[in-house]
């Protein structure tokens, strides 16, 4: 993109990496998510339909259940320690995670050790990617200036999307071709344990350091320790607004639920309707996946170069809230997987979530307070959502058919319109919404003069 042309060397280098480190930890974190219709089978106690459907509920759970634990502590270090060295911590994790899931032995051979030692790993995986998504998305806010930020930002979106993208590829080659699904651990680990080591390299996020080196001048002229002055709020004296904290919360919860509809829920689909094998159920999502990436993370980066970031979360509100009304009525009325495909891309394209609109709601939280809020928030989202959809649905449905999908997307949805609205409303009162048109007007000056 032209807009990256005017940043200094040192801001590309950070978007490099760091979109090069989301690719590796996505590519790690769902590479089990996407190949749990088999490797469930390989470490958990077989059962009855309803059973596995509660173990996969279970397993799928995990994984971010205990990211809010996560969200504090590398909130707390990115915060207190600042945010390159929480993006090389959490690399680390993933890829030592990974390694002993590649050695692993199974159910049929250590019994129910199998199943805890992968858990603990998924575990383990979640709270790291927790510090390293939110570490990354925060770096680049605080590093790349108006209007590139937003793009800089999807970019973090892209190669996530790309790596859980790849992630499918690997599963479906396992499942198909009987390639080594170890062997794809082994990868996502070795390539890990490079990029922990290439991210060493990063310079700390700009407005992170420089607020930082004014609270420990103000320490240093009062010959005080800086981190009493950072607790009694001599430097940051400005609190977490309550509302925002809720309105950035609400808009979080809305990405999980689309995210499981789309690719895990739809998948029970294919299974249990049209009698999909595994392999099936993965070449049908990868090519979702694929989609996923060019019609919604790109486009949408595309489109917050041009376009006020809220505008095009409202459109994707409309869209998604009237796909989610007509839900039950189409499921109900699918007769082959390829219909079943149309839906689940349309709401790829409209799904309700941050994306581009992330800087945005990061900037309106205090800097020594950002991180700690940003990923707790992020995690507590995904942990209530998950296991309430998971476990929701498969009674819920079971109960009300397939109405009862809007028993749980119905409440997001409403939640996500009023954080949007919330966040205009804020922008508006507050000058900033006149200032980014300002800066985004002066931009697209230099571009036009070359």
């Amino acid at each position: 993109m032209r807009i990256f042309s005017k940043l200094e060397k040192v801001q590309k280098q950070a978007i490099g990496l760091l979109s090069i480190g989301t690719f590796l930890e996505y590519f790690d974190l769902f590479l089990y998510v996407h190949m749990a219709v088999l490797l469930n089978e390989l470490f958990f106690p077989k059962g009855d339909p309803h059973t596995q459907k509660l173990l996969a509920a279970f397993a799928f759970s995990t994984t971010f259940v205990f990211r809010p634990v996560g969200a504090l502590i590398f909130g707390y270090i990115g915060d207190t320690f600042g945010r390159k060295v929480t993006i090389v911590i959490t690399t680390f994790m993933m890829a030592i995670t990974c390694l002993i899931m590649a050695n692993v032995p199974t159910y049929a051979q250590i019994g129910m050790a199998a199943a805890w030692i992968v858990t603990m790993c998924r575990v383990l995986q979640g709270m790291s990617s927790m510090g390293e998504i939110v570490g990354a998305q925060l770096f680049l806010t605080e590093a790349i200036h108006l209007p590139a930020r937003y793009p800089a930002v999807g970019l973090i979106y892209i190669f996530g999307d790309l790596g859980a993208t790849t992630a499918l590829g690997i599963a479906t080659l396992a499942t198909s071709y009987g390639f080594n699904w170890r062997m794809a651990f082994w990868i996502g680990a070795g390539v890990a344990l490079v990029g922990s080591v290439a991210r060493t390299t990063l310079r700390e996020s700009p407005e992170f350091a420089d607020a930082r080196r004014r609270l420990e001048s103000v320490a240093e002229r009062a010959n005080s320790d800086p981190t009493l002055y950072k607790k009694r709020g001599t430097y940051d004296r400005q609190k977490v607004n309550k509302k925002t904290t809720w309105a950035y919360f609400l808009i979080q919860c809305s990405s999980p639920v689309f995210f499981y509809f789309t690719f895990i829920y739809s998948a029970q689909i294919l299974k249990h309707t049209f009698n999909y094998a595994p392999h099936q159920i993965l070449l049908h999502n990868f090519s979702l996946g694929i989609f996923q990436l060019f019609a919604w993370s790109i486009l949408r980066s595309y489109l917050s170069v041009k376009h006020y970031p809220l505008k095009i979360l409202q459109v994707a509100f409309v869209g998604s809230s009237v796909l989610v009304l007509a839900l039950p009525f189409l499921l109900n009325n699918i007769q082959s997987p390829f219909q079943l495909f149309l839906i689940q891309a349309i709401m790829v394209v409209f799904k309700a979530n941050d994306m581009p609109a992330l800087p945005l709601f990061l900037r309106h939280f205090p800097i020594f307070k950002r991180f700690t809020y940003a990923s707790f928030l992020y995690a507590l989202s995904r942990a209530l959502v998950y296991v309430i959809t998971s476990f929701g649905l498969t009674y819920l449905v079971e109960y009300f058919g397939y109405w009862g999908l809007l028993l749980i997307m119905v409440p997001v949805l409403i939640g996500y319109g009023y954080g949007i609205n919330y966040f205009k409303k804020l922008d508006l009162e507050s000058g900033r919404y006149k200032q980014e048109m300002n800066i985004r007007a002066e931009a697209a000056k230099r571009l036009a003069r070359g």
